[in-house]
């Protein structure tokens, strides 16, 4: 980060802060937002959370999550008088306006009148702060704030709970240290925040490890009967109905991961998932090697995210989005039967 010095200057004093993150918080939004705020509070911050959405019950537990003001239109005016009241707004794991979904007026309302900082490791960033920490080769957001800590040179300020969030959105944003972006660095810092006193196996079970038994059900339902894998396109993809998830009472969070489940088939170099969530359809990509799920979705989608890993909407019915999707890799056949895994 070129402006550290400047952020750390301009953080020498007491500000009103607000951090905010994309709409449908993962544990590396939620986790890194949490953790930066806990740094803030520590210097004698006002500092508060706001989240576009709703989030997992499995991110509940997170350090500070009972002070997140979470977004909806009966709160509509606190949210703007705290945004407006703020000296610093806070961009943490995304880097376009967009993913704000329906606050996003809100924010882009502001128009200088407070500085901004952005941390991020999203491709293509459109938002322009004041202060910049973005890093696309990073594994996780949670990653970037535990480096700007330390630059700011205040690393002995990160304690168990700022850790353990900051671990959670490092354990996750790597799938558990398996993604190409998890690096000796990454490995460092999660062997840093264990000396900390962090408890790696607490935050894994409290992730992973606590389904709730519909979850599980609408799992085993979706790859038993919604899987479909195209071995000639080395391709495989789920669609589900907003009645599947009426269902099987489908909760924020619950088709989370999903789509690995197909990337796992051998053989297969692009997985996604398509879900009708009534005013839309939100669908997820993933894939291995050279294929670039980024440049797919930006292309087709309306989205983005990482070249391995991206999202995107499409407002056409859940049966049309499936014939783009099928008519799309007809187009990339020679493309993924080219892929090396």
């Amino acid at each position: 980060m070129e402006n550290v010095s400047q952020l750390k200057e301009f953080l020498a004093t007491p500000k009103n802060i607000i951090i905010t993150t994309h709409y449908k918080p993962d544990a590396d939004a939620l986790g890194s937002s949490l953790g930066w705020a806990g740094y803030l509070k520590k210097l004698g911050h006002n500092v508060k959370v706001i989240s576009p959405s709703d989030y997992p019950k499995f991110l509940h537990w997170l350090p500070g999550n009972e002070e997140v003001l979470i977004y909806n239109q009966k709160n509509t005016a606190e949210v703007e008088q705290a945004v407006k009241n703020a000296d610093l707004i806070c961009y943490l794991d995304f880097s376009c306006y967009p993913r704000l979904e329906e606050i996003a007026p809100i924010f882009q309302s502001v128009n200088g009148s407070a500085k901004t900082l952005l941390v991020d490791h999203h491709i293509n960033p459109s938002i322009q702060p004041t202060f910049s920490f973005h890093n696309v080769k990073a594994a996780a957001t949670a990653q970037l704030i535990y480096e700007l800590i330390s630059e700011l040179g205040d690393k002995d300020k990160i304690d168990v709970p700022i850790g353990e969030a900051l671990y959670a959105g490092i354990l996750t944003d790597t799938g558990s240290f398996k993604h190409p972006t998890t690096t000796r660095r990454v490995h460092e810092i999660a062997g840093e925040l264990i000396d900390i006193g962090v408890n790696t196996t607490k935050v894994h079970n409290l992730i992973y490890d606590s389904n709730s038994e519909q979850r599980l059900r609408f799992l085993g339902y979706v790859l038993s009967q919604k899987l479909k894998v195209l071995h000639e396109y080395r391709t495989a993809y789920i669609t589900v109905t907003a009645d599947e998830l009426k269902q099987f009472h489908s909760q924020t969070g619950d088709t989370e991961g999903v789509v690995n489940y197909a990337l796992s088939i051998e053989g297969i170099v692009l997985a996604a998932i398509m879900i009708d969530r009534g005013e839309n359809i939100k669908l997820s990509f993933r894939s291995v090697g050279d294929f670039s799920v980024n440049d797919l979705a930006a292309q087709y989608f309306n989205g983005g995210g990482h070249k391995n890993a991206a999202g995107g909407t499409c407002y056409l019915s859940l049966q049309e989005t499936e014939k783009k999707f099928l008519e799309i890799i007809k187009q990339k056949k020679e493309e993924l039967l080219k892929v090396k895994t």
